[in-house]
């Protein structure tokens, strides 16, 4: 077997691993997507909604598990896609598509399995030693997404045993849907001798586990732990290829969640792994900060790390390259070459590899709170955490956040910090701190109410906020940017999100005809690349339910969207009938289309985006993993010219990043300055 990673105009055909433990990559890439024959697709089709009419029916039962009943869904969901998109792979020789079909008849035979036992109460699959598919309803879109767990014997979520668990990312599939997930793994045997819980993720297919595909590893994580007890000191991170590249990122920006972390031949930066001698543009540039993980090598400090590449493998150097730069920074990463090896495991190189996570898994993480010792670096507050340690706000995003930690032998926490503009500190970690040489009471301080401590720098010194200040920060009264709540425009779409669409007149046709382009193109796009239905609704509908629970992503203007007129008054440009203007320039709305991403002013901690989904599109998607990167920064005026043939062409005229008090570069706006009153200040 072979999976393809392609990098544009070089594609990379790469031998999978095959080894026992290592799922292989999906499918030889020598194969077509099809639409099966019309009299198996409609008897496909027929056999879907019937199963899809009893997940509803199972749905409407009060005494039933909803999460049993996604457990079911995923099958129904697995052949609607597969119909939908013309996912039936066949050889390119022409010999048809019967795999996939053959995937689809045993889809629909263990759904309608699932559903009978799951009516009777009886759902045999619980506990069922071995692989099985699972699913759950994600938060960002309501769809139902698979996963699949492999159980050894004898687990009781009803007893006080808590399992290990391996978190395992899969690589870049070309024929990889959700059929194929389901083939992979359902009714698989376990390997000889495994003891650990396997958690093998969907990640939404191809994406390098990013945007909604990280959400989708932390929300099947989360519901692997709400049915059997996990041990969360001892979850092993690891992956190969794409899998590799995310293991990279997840075990890195999330460094306190792993016992340890086995990246295999993942690429880790955008210019090197595509062969970029250009800068992208300033706010592209920037924002590459976000998931290059080269510059977050330092956090490899806080995790046990052991990567692999084969010796004549190009992708070797991904592994080098964070090998080096962590030496370069005293922190050690375990290297494994494997000998005149390619794209895949040498036996001898996963052995050791597996040794290693078996090594760290049966020590397992510190207990809380923690190790005390930390190095660690951030460039946004997106991924501001590590033990104890909270960077709340940064001066500059996309800059190094950097906090270096201590516990001395009186017990102090000496800290000192770089680009850190607020930290909050677990107040059980020591009874004082010293953050740059400024001293503060912590297990006592903010009247010892709040689980956390935070302080904010003013100038030289740092200062403790007090209880009512403390409150008063969590509710982000100044509006700065803060983790879920910093931007780019994709991340948006990592949390629970509403279309809306205009009902109304439009100032503009040409720009109408745009933003609803943009809409059905998001639509199409997140339903192929991201295996979800966008919720529209239209602008008349949005209720306070929805303004709570939700980023509206607003489409139109504000002649067409009732919502952006509702909003528009308080967002950082001026929008009329005749122009858009934005700091300081003048756009016409005929041929122009503004996209942004700001609090929302009708509920603060969440966003409001106009006219704009991913800012990505299909043709990276297809391309590489690598250019799943933000286009448009924040805010971007984009012209627009229609095609005859339909569709848009599409230039950045303008765009930009706001800074951390979400002003724009240049506002003569400065934020609000705190001042501590004498009391908090218990130093």
């Amino acid at each position: 077997m072979a999976h393809r990673e392609r990098g544009r105009g070089k594609p990379r055909v790469l031998a999978a691993a095959g080894l026992a433990g290592l799922v292989a990559s999906m499918l030889a890439t020598s194969a077509v997507a099809q639409a099966p024959p019309a009299e198996v697709a409609a008897r496909l089709l027929k056999g879907q909604q019937a199963l899809q009419e009893r997940v509803a029916r199972l749905k409407q039962s009060e005494s039933i598990d909803l999460r049993l009943v996604a457990d079911v869904d995923v099958f129904a969901k697995a052949v609607e896609w597969c119909l939908r998109h013309e996912e039936f792979y066949a050889p390119r020789s022409g010999k048809g598509a019967s795999a996939w079909i053959g995937y689809a008849e045993a889809a629909l035979k263990t759904g309608n399995a699932r559903a009978g036992e799951l009516a009777a109460g009886k759902p045999s699959w619980v506990l069922r030693t071995g692989s099985t598919i699972r699913g759950y309803y994600s938060k960002v879109d309501g769809s139902v997404q698979p996963y699949a767990v492999s159980l050894p014997a004898g687990i009781n979520p009803r007893s006080g045993k808590r399992w290990p668990l391996h978190l395992k990312l899969h690589g870049r599939g070309s024929t990889l849907n959700e059929l194929r997930l389901i083939a992979l793994h359902e009714g698989k045997a376990l390997p000889p001798g495994q003891k650990f819980l396997q958690l093998d993720v969907f990640g939404r297919t191809n994406n390098a586990y990013r945007y909604a595909g990280e959400t989708d590893v932390l929300e099947a994580l989360a519901d692997v732990e709400r049915r059997v007890r996990i041990d969360n000191r001892r979850i092993t991170l690891w992956g190969f290829s794409m899998g590799g590249a995310g293991a990279w990122h997840l075990g890195l920006h999330h460094p306190s969640r792993w016992s340890s972390v086995g990246p295999g031949a993942g690429f880790v930066d955008f210019y090197k792994y595509q062969n970029q001698d250009r800068q992208r543009p300033e706010h592209q540039h920037k924002t590459l900060a976000i998931y290059d993980v080269v510059p977050y090598a330092l956090n490899a400090f806080n995790v046990p790390v052991c990567t692999y590449g084969g010796e004549v493998d190009k992708q070797l150097v991904a592994s080098t390259t964070m090998v080096e730069q962590a030496k370069r920074l005293g922190v050690p990463i375990k290297l494994l070459v494997g000998p005149k090896t390619g794209h895949r495991f040498h036996p001898d190189s996963f052995k050791e590899f597996m040794a290693f996570h078996e090594q760290h898994s049966k020590k397992g993480r510190r207990p809380y709170p923690g190790r005390t010792d930390v190095r660690f670096v951030t460039w946004t507050v997106k991924y501001n955490q590590c033990e104890w340690l909270t960077v709340e706000e940064m001066d500059e995003l996309y800059k190094p956040a950097i906090v270096q930690a201590r516990k001395d032998d009186e017990g102090t926490l000496r800290i000192k910090t770089r680009n850190v503009a607020v930290l909050q500190i677990a107040r059980d970690v020591a009874d004082q701190v010293e953050i740059d040489g400024v001293r503060h009471r912590l297990a006592t301080a903010a009247d010892g109410l709040l689980p956390g401590v935070f302080y904010a720098r003013g100038g030289k010194s740092w200062d403790v906020l007090g209880y009512d200040e403390s409150r008063n920060f969590q509710k982000n009264l100044d509006q700065n940017k803060r983790r879920d709540l910093q931007g780019p425009i994709d991340d948006a779409f990592m949390g629970p999100f509403v279309c809306v669409r205009g009902t109304g007149t439009p100032w503009s046709q040409a720009q109408a005809h745009w933003a609803n382009w943009t809409l059905e193109r998001f639509g199409r796009e997140f339903d192929k690349w991201l295996r979800g239905r966008i919720r529209v609704v239209d602008d008349r509908s949005v209720n306070d339910e929805m303004i709570a629970n939700n980023n509206l992503v607003l489409f139109g203007d504000p002649g067409s969207n009732a919502v952006i007129a509702r909003v528009l008054g308080k967002l950082p440009v001026e929008w009329t009938r005749e122009a858009i203007k934005v700091a300081g320039r003048t756009f016409l709305p005929a041929d122009h289309g503004l996209s942004l991403i700001y609090p929302n002013p009708l509920n603060p901690r969440r966003y409001v985006v106009i006219n704009s989904g991913h800012t990505f599109h299909a043709k990276d998607f297809k391309a590489s993993n690598s250019w799943l990167f933000p286009r448009l920064g924040d805010i971007a005026v984009q012209k627009f010219r229609r095609r005859e043939s339909g569709g848009y062409d599409e230039t950045i005229a303008w765009s930009a990043l706001f800074n951390s008090g979400w002003r724009l570069p240049g506002s003569t706006g400065k934020p609000p300055v705190r001042t501590p009153s004498p009391k908090d200040k218990s130093r």
